[in-house]
């Protein structure tokens, strides 16, 4: 049986969380909106360029600061001192490293206009490493209102500037702006929520040591696995070409990055309560993977099957080339929800080095299979490759669940058969209505809308059909019929 810290104050902090990313990315998505009508597909492949580099550094000199907090079972001033001093020599490093490489870089791919660009950019990684880490006690105690309230008013805040900067004509600097000012304006109100003095201290380095090597080393795997596609790709593609691929990438993992994401830190506390109880920590990761693929699946299937809707609504005529790529990448991604709730599970039970080697197993994939795939045919064997990652990297996924949770493959396929045919099901119906929908409906939004309404009752009538109930007074609302 779940214990009651996955429900009460657990699903509270998550629901939390998923609004606070949820409206956070709405707001992201809302900016896009604007952009994309204004800018051209090349300004947004300049500006993603840039950003291959500083997400790739951001990734590899990253520091778990909360989330070595949020494992240990208590702490104190010093300990968050400590916390701070890492990144703050960790934000010091990158500005640094961003330095030394922005005219390299620049020369590269032959653009001069990448060397300011990343020095702009590079600014809101730095705000990020010396964010308030005292933040951590309102995660300890699943109260996660206060993120929502710095999140949303920092993405606020960056939206207002991107606009009065691309109607001033500012071009694909607002793109930057808003990227940067919303780390700005979030950091700063993470010090008003929580008044907290940092003082400069390693006294607890280490502490912080054995959990953040491990973890350092799987995030260089993971910023490779993360942005090779786009390393090789902005050598070969023209700026139009390139922006289209990296929107559509980012649109692909808007459910995960808007609802998933942010509900593992709720989950991952949660399994930190009772990971010493095995038994219940199987039944709480069986639970909780189903209800995060029950989720992510359908709206992954969705997008693909309505790609040239999305793109359309979201981003205007002159992107549709870009429905083909978000179609493909839209189940590519699938797997990520996935690996996130065993991400949970592993640092819960204090195995970090289990997500080092994951990473670095799907790196090796990733450096066989996209540049052959990038050879062979381009684009469309970059995405081949991709979504073939994706499947096996999912039964590695699986792998590493039995290994560390005694959780056989059968018992994993048995918890979510019943939700990929249920989305199977939702896929077909929708695939089929469209010839019909189509020709009738007078604009993208209301067939969009139709479409969406009609594969939800689909969905939800074949998860019933086949045993699942949604139900609000069962945890995480699901029983087995």
């Amino acid at each position: 049986m779940m214990t009651g810290m996955l429900t009460g104050r657990a699903l509270t902090g998550a629901v939390w969380l998923v609004l606070s990313r949820f409206t956070g990315r709405f707001i992201d998505l809302f900016t896009l909106v604007v952009l994309a009508r204004i800018l051209s597909p090349a300004d947004f492949g300049l500006t993603a360029l840039a950003m291959t580099l500083i997400s790739t550094l951001d990734m590899v000199l990253e520091v778990p600061i909360i989330q070595a907090l949020l494992r240990r079972r208590s702490f104190d001033d010093e300990d968050l001192n400590t916390g701070f001093t890492l990144g703050l020599i960790r934000s010091l490093v990158f500005v640094l490293v961003i330095l030394a490489a922005a005219w390299p870089f620049a020369q590269l791919y032959d653009d001069d206009r990448l060397l300011p660009l990343l020095m702009v950019l590079s600014v809101a990684p730095f705000m990020r490493g010396i964010s308030n880490p005292a933040m951590v006690r309102f995660a300890r105690d699943l109260s996660f209102r206060q993120t929502f309230l710095t999140e949303v008013v920092g993405k606020v805040t960056a939206f207002a500037v991107a606009v009065i900067i691309v109607l001033s004509g500012g071009g694909y600097w607002a793109i930057a702006a808003n990227t940067v000012m919303a780390a700005v304006a979030t950091v700063a109100g993470t010090y008003v929520i929580v008044p907290y003095r940092p003082r400069l201290s390693l006294r607890r380095f280490r502490q912080f040591a054995g959990f953040a090597g491990w973890f350092s080393v799987a995030q260089v795997c993971a910023a490779l696995n993360w942005q090779l596609d786009r390393i090789l790709l902005g050598r070969h593609l023209d700026a139009t070409s390139f922006g289209r691929y990296a929107i559509a990438s980012d649109l692909s993992v808007f459910p995960t990055q808007s609802v998933v994401g942010p509900a593992m830190q709720a989950v991952m506390a949660a399994f930190s309560s009772i990971n010493t109880d095995p038994a219940r920590m199987r039944t709480a990761f069986l639970k909780a993977a189903r209800f995060v693929m029950m989720v992510s699946i359908p709206v992954g299937v969705g997008i693909a099957v309505t790609a040239d809707l999305v793109v359309q609504i979201v981003l205007g005529d002159k992107w549709l080339p870009a429905a083909p790529i978000l179609q493909v990448l839209s189940l590519a991604v699938l797997p990520v929800a996935y690996h996130q709730v065993f991400a949970s599970f592993s640092l819960a039970l204090d195995r970090p080095a289990y997500l080092f080697q994951i990473s670095a197993a799907e790196c090796l994939l990733r450096l066989a299979a996209i540049p052959a795939g990038l050879w062979l045919a381009a684009v469309p064997g970059v995405l081949g490759a991709r979504l073939a990652v994706a499947v096996v990297m999912f039964v590695v996924y699986m792998a590493y669940v039995r290994r560390l949770g005694g959780i056989g493959l059968r018992a994993q396929l048995r918890n979510l058969w019943r939700v990929v045919l249920a989305a199977a099901a939702m896929g077909a119906a929708v695939t089929l209505l469209r010839p019909v929908v189509d020709p009738v409906l007078p604009g993208a939004i209301l067939d969009l809308a139709v479409l969406a309404l009609a594969g939800a009752a689909v969905y939800v009538a074949a998860l019933r059909a086949l045993g699942i109930v949604i139900s609000p007074r069962n945890r995480f609302g699901l029983r087995d019929g």
